[in-house]
């Protein structure tokens, strides 16, 4: 498989830092024994996955993959360390095949090392540089990889393109005994970039580097920085095609820009160059997967099908012996008379002689030709038992048993044959029933493979998507902040002076918002609604309260400046003047599908909210059972259509377990008790 080149690292960590900068870390995957997957975060943005697979790419992948049901070790230890931490940094070390993302967690910060050069690595490193662990142990004379050594970097070498100078280039070409396409090649442009930076000179290939001039060498770095000025300022995303045979095209390669290489192939075009790498390489990824697939159920299906040919075999042997068995049985009745000729004259004979010395004098006989007689005899053995031939057939007659004995024992041969033919038969069905039920189960599990295997096509989020939103029972769209970002912009970006603002007196709580698009007063129950969500996901969830105080405040009365003297952290703000208290509001929320400005959405609020807007919705409560498991049994309730999967629950649930609240129950303990302005 094609390894990523410096040049490819280059490009997509540029992306990278635009897509999973701050992202929160979740969990990590290792799907193959040198592939790591990492499930982020993004706040307003939902999931997004990243692949490594040491010595060959790094990229965001849509792309689902199996993983074990028990997981290794390594992704263990990096979700012990990195679950809940932010990136904070991604960086291509020295235009080397080396990408370094830093993850801060609380007061730590990790870095995770990973090696695209030769077999790779994946290696956990501690604020310190110290190794935690890698994914694989090695050992090289100048480098440790192992647990509790300072990681060290390999000997830098190579061209940064971002960075180049003639004296550089002169040094780097004066000590070279290469051709100049293997001097830039083995300096960190690989082959493929090398050819094109000598295809924008006039410079040949081969000839060698020390050789060059000085206008020729300053040509060179004026091609490499034409090279990198188009990475930077025209990007092209594509994948190469090459036609095959058949008329058909097969991925040859991928690449950042339009490359002199490949203007006479077919190519296709993405958006990003993260989607072109994550294309190129889970698509064949995904046709390896169903192929190990196709193969162990073809082994499956195979052992029935050699069963089955057996039994054909067998059932086919069955046959045959019917057939000759009558046809021997009949041959003898119709040479009776000569068979009772040899016979006599057999018995004649072995009144003399033994059954062996009969059996000589014949073979002698026969074989000097001396007694026509005899032809019909092939031979006899020492029991006395003739094998005789008529129409070029041969039949076993006893000396010893009158010839209809003979005969019939080819009938009862046949008949035993024929009696024996049912059983096989039912056999046959039962095997080809056996092979009827796997073929069924392997097109489903194949089915099943190829959609799970599908591209997630991501939907693209409205913009209230990107906080925690709801719209209450009386039609007023209600938003929550997801993290200190999404509350200073939902502040600054999103209120009116007309909007309530909610809060909560707990470390951990959202900025939450009414949006009032008239200066008509704001309904009660909306009011109460907003001030339940606020509480719900706020962090008295995850504490374990069943109910808390939240209050509200106009939006004239919050603040961004803070008392002389103090400072205000991101997403806080000053309240000033009365505060309005809705004192034990439930933290309770309810998720349904409700059809918002003309789409079909997940929304989760208080209850009331959703019973105005849908049928179908499931009640949570702080609890138990983790935020997966609770998904996918409220995924299963709510989404008969099939439109959503278990992210878009999960990125809806407050944070900390959950536990489901029966309606009934809900009815009879917090309906009344919980909605004092509850309409009846």
């Amino acid at each position: 498989m094609k390894s990523m080149s410096n040049v490819d690292i280059y490009t997509i960590i540029r992306e990278l830092n635009e897509e999973i900068l701050d992202a929160r870390i979740d969990k990590a995957y290792q799907p193959t024994y040198d592939t790591i997957r990492i499930k982020l975060r993004k706040p307003g943005e939902g999931r997004k996955d990243i692949v490594m697979q040491a010595g060959v790419r790094i990229h965001l992948t849509d792309y689902p993959q199996p993983n074990p049901t028990i997981p290794p070790n390594f992704p263990m230890l990096l979700r012990k360390h990195l679950s809940g931490g932010r990136i904070s940094s991604i960086k291509q070390h020295d235009f080397d095949r080396i990408v370094e993302i830093k993850v801060e967690k609380r007061d730590s910060t990790y870095t995770l090392v990973v090696e695209l050069f030769s077999k790779g690595n994946v290696i956990l490193l501690d604020e310190e540089g110290k190794i935690i662990s890698p994914l694989k142990h090695k050992h090289w004379h100048d480098r440790d990889i192992t647990a509790h050594e300072m990681y060290k970097y390999p000997p830098e070498k190579g061209i940064v393109i971002s960075d180049t100078n003639f004296d550089e280039i002169k040094s780097i070409c004066m000590n070279s005994d290469r051709d100049i396409v293997r001097t830039l090649a083995t300096n960190g442009l690989g082959g493929l970039y090398a050819e094109e930076i000598i295809s924008y000179t006039d410079i040949n290939k081969e000839t060698l580097a020390n050789t060059l001039s000085d206008d020729q060498i300053e040509d060179l770095n004026n091609a490499i920085k034409e090279l990198f000025s188009k990475i930077e300022n025209d990007p092209k995303p594509q994948i190469i095609k090459e036609k095959q045979d058949d008329d058909t095209f097969k991925n040859k390669d991928f690449v950042p820009i339009d490359l002199n290489k490949y203007k006479d192939f077919e190519s296709e075009s993405f958006d990003s160059f993260n989607k072109t790498a994550d294309e190129f390489y889970s698509k064949k990824i995904v046709g390896d997967i169903q192929s190990e697939e196709e193969k162990a159920w073809a082994k499956r299906i195979g052992k029935y099908e050699k069963r089955l040919k057996m039994q054909q075999d067998t059932l086919d042997g069955f046959y045959k012996t019917i057939e000759d068995t009558q046809i021997k049985g009949d041959l003898i009745y119709a040479h009776y008379s000569d068979i009772d000729e040899i016979i006599q004259v057999m018995q004649n004979a072995r009144n003399n002689y033994s059954w062996q010395e009969i059996a000589k004098i014949i073979k002698k006989s026969k074989k000097d030709k001396t007694n026509i007689d005899l032809q019909n005899i092939i031979s006899v053995d020492k029991m006395g038992v003739l094998t005789l031939q008529f129409d070029d057939i041969n039949v076993l007659v006893d000396c010893n048993l009158p010839i209809a004995e003979s005969a019939a024992k080819y009938y009862n041969k046949g008949k035993k044959a024929k009696r024996k033919i049912s059983g096989v038969n039912t056999a046959m069905e039962n095997t080809k029933a056996e092979i009827k039920k796997l073929q069924d189960k392997k097109t489903v599990a194949i089915t099943k493979l190829q959609e799970s295997q599908k591209r997630r096509e991501k939907r693209k989020l409205k913009w209230f998507e990107k906080y925690r939103w709801f719209v209450s029972r009386d039609g007023f769209l209600v938003l929550g902040g997801r993290d200190a970002i999404s509350n200073e912009q939902l502040v600054k970006k999103h209120s009116t002076n007309y909007d309530i603002y909610f809060h909560c007196d707990i470390h951990g709580a959202p900025s939450t918002i009414i949006q009032n698009t008239s200066e008509s007063e704001i309904p009660e129950d909306t009011i109460y609604d907003a001030a339940c969500f606020a509480g719900s996901f706020s962090s008295a969830w995850n504490d374990g309260f069943s109910s808390y105080d939240v209050y509200w405040v106009h939006m004239d009365q919050v603040s961004k400046t803070p008392v002389s003297g103090e400072y205000l952290k991101k997403g806080s703000f000053v309240i000033r003047g009365k505060r309005n208290y809705v004192r034990n509001v439930p933290l309770l929320i309810a998720i349904g599908v409700v059809n918002y400005d003309d789409e079909d959405l997940i929304m989760a609020g208080p209850v009331e909210a959703l019973k105005a807007m849908c049928n179908n919705y499931v009640i949570i409560k702080p609890g138990f059972t983790k935020k997966e498991a609770i998904s996918r049994k409220i995924l299963g309730i709510i989404d008969v259509d099939k439109k959503f999967d278990l992210d878009d629950i999960i990125r809806c649930l407050p944070s900390g377990k959950c536990d489901i609240l029966d309606e009934r129950e809900y009815e009879q303990k917090y309906l009344r008790k919980f909605n004092p302005h509850l309409k009846n």
